[in-house]
């Protein structure tokens, strides 16, 4: 049953310390509110019970955030003035507003992630970038890592303690251009394995491979800087996804999971280590 967030169901942090939970004036050109490129905005609200969001030591704690909250959600966070001066100003160079609005709600998100597996205000989070750029807390309690992904309409934050993970979100749906743009970037064996699918079937798996290959670069550290191509993944629609990384060695310390949060969007989870316990997703919804 979701629980409707009020000031008590605002995150430990934030319910320890209150002075977070204020309205700031916006920066300019950083919209808080509907514009004509994004959806309405609606009240937040998350679907766990605070009991049920603790991070387990060897637990993955997956937060998703429809864009259309992010407004309601930022005003009830505390506002622009929960991030620091760089991704304040790095907010502003982005040129529109959806790309402000995305970027935004990902970062207040990834604070609140991380307050909620810490007893730390969200706006007290530091941060430092990683040799390829990848954002990571500046001494994290308890080991704690979260990466970050968006696209048009929904946001999501993983959250892990002392293991790498990555996350990739997009839109299940594609044009033709874009399917064949992505496929000329797998390994010659996914290509393969993607010719032998009926064309419905194989759209649905160039955005499986994808989501499942940027998670993994992504918890690496690399991104997209290293090459897509350069290691292989078994079928998405067989799991459990194996990494053979180069293409021959299986790496089974890497743990894949795709999710399908909602008919518009597909999301892969990519963690490293000893198994990890299950999953958790919580939806923070309008």
């Amino acid at each position: 049953m979701s629980t409707l967030h009020s000031w008590q169901g605002l995150g430990r942090a934030a319910r320890e310390h209150s002075g977070v939970l204020r309205w700031l004036p916006a920066v300019p050109g950083v919209p808080l509110s509907p514009d004509e490129d994004g959806p309405p905005g609606r009240p937040w609200q998350v679907d766990d019970p605070p009991e049920d969001r603790e991070l387990a030591a060897d637990g993955i704690r997956l937060w998703l955030l429809p864009e259309a909250a992010v407004p309601a959600f930022a005003e009830r966070l505390g506002g622009v003035g929960v991030l620091s001066a760089a991704e304040r100003a790095r907010m502003a160079r982005l040129r529109t507003s959806g790309a402000r609005r995305r970027y935004f709600g990902a970062r207040l998100l990834s604070r609140f992630a991380l307050s909620e597996a810490a007893p730390v205000p969200p706006a007290d989070w530091s941060f430092t970038t990683g040799r390829y750029g990848r954002p990571e807390p500046v001494r994290p309690p308890g080991g704690l890592r979260f990466n970050l992904s968006h696209t048009r309409g929904m946001l999501a934050c993983v959250v892990s303690r002392g293991r790498a993970c990555g996350v990739d979100i997009e839109r299940a749906a594609a044009p033709s251009e874009t399917l064949q743009a992505l496929q000329a970037r797998f390994a010659p064996a996914e290509r393969a394995a993607l010719a032998a699918l009926r064309p419905g079937p194989r759209a649905t798996q160039v955005m499986a491979y994808w989501v499942l290959k940027e998670a993994y670069l992504k918890a690496l550290g690399t991104g997209l800087l290293r090459a897509p191509d350069s290691f292989v993944l078994s079928a998405p629609h067989e799991p459990p996804v194996r990494v053979y990384d180069p293409p021959g060695t299986l790496r089974p310390q890497w743990h894949l999971s795709l999710l399908h949060p909602g008919p518009e969007h597909v999301l892969a989870v990519a963690t490293d280590g000893a198994a990890p316990g299950p999953l958790r997703l919580t939806r923070i919804s309008g």
